[in-house]
């Protein structure tokens, strides 16, 4: 959309007190809609960009980052999961860190 026609929108649509508001809330109109064409923006949410959240939010993996044979960690995270109990966990190799 470009000014001129958000202008003689908001002209039909609203009752704007002067000629200047009138052209202000058209401009800015404007503005919004050429950013919401570049992407998406911040506190304005439309059906499409819901959708395309949504969307990202249901996707499933086809493997798993959790669902690992063996996972590797340092002798300090070995300690704290000895701390809480959990010293018997199988899949667990203890790597010692190089700098």
């Amino acid at each position: 959309m470009d000014f001129q026609t958000n202008k003689r929108l908001v002209d039909e649509v609203a009752v704007v007190p002067s000629k200047r508001m009138r052209n202000k809330v058209a401009g800015f109109t404007t503005h919004l809609m050429k950013r919401i064409a570049k992407g998406p923006v911040h506190n304005i949410s439309l059906k499409l960009q819901e959708e395309e959240r949504e969307r990202r939010m249901d996707f499933v993996p086809e493997v798993s980052a959790l669902e690992r044979d063996v996972i590797s960690i340092d002798p300090d995270t070995r300690d704290l999961l000895e701390n809480l109990g959990f010293a018997n966990l199988t899949g667990i190799n203890v790597e010692q860190l190089t700098n």
